[in-house]
């Protein structure tokens, strides 16, 4: 045997070696864990809700509990955000570019003035037949990582909206909780 031969054998029985230590190490030590993201600030969560609430108006489609019940009924219907399977960054992602053709506005001023929104611009939208409402302001990007805050914090995968949510998200049990009973 030359020593070409040798060095290609040894290789191949190293990655060999890797490749089963790559397949059992999961079944022994288990698999691996996912690392949280740091809790966000409360004062970041109060300030997110004042933004849905009031500055945004998110509520106007997407309801007072984010569960699409709209408070408008001459706005479009927002999506139940209670059930979205978004992560945060496709969050940030639709409330900075908003959803061309789904009557979701973009709260990024310049979403579509310089391809940040997918390398999408105003011109590919008109072009394409898609179009996006006016949102009720802009919002800073700091502000839009706020609602993010807010939403992760108190409405994504947190279930139904019930008389102690309620309570809670309106900080005393105000007229509206009582359609939740106690």
């Amino acid at each position: 045997m030359n020593r070409v031969t040798r060095v290609v054998g040894w290789r191949r029985l190293c990655a060999a070696s890797v490749s089963a230590v790559a397949l059992v190490s999961p079944l022994i030590v288990g698999a691996p864990v996912r690392a949280q993201a740091p809790a966000a600030d409360p004062l970041d969560v109060a300030e997110g809700m004042r933004i849905y609430r009031q500055k945004a108006d998110c509520q106007s489609c997407h309801g007072w509990a984010a569960d699409g019940r709209k408070m408008d009924t001459q706005m479009p219907d927002g999506a139940n955000l209670r059930t979205t399977r978004l992560g945060r960054a496709g969050i940030i992602n639709a409330i900075k570019c908003g959803r061309p053709g789904r009557s979701m506005p973009a709260f990024d001023r310049f979403a579509y003035s310089d391809g940040r929104c997918s390398g999408t611009t105003a011109a590919d939208l008109k072009k394409n037949g898609l179009s996006l409402p006016d949102p009720a302001t802009t919002l800073q990007p700091r502000e839009v990582e706020m609602v993010a805050d807010f939403l992760f914090d108190k409405v994504i995968g947190k279930g139904p909206m019930d008389r102690a949510k309620c309570v809670e998200f309106w900080g005393s049990d105000i007229e509206t909780c009582s359609e939740f009973p106690k």
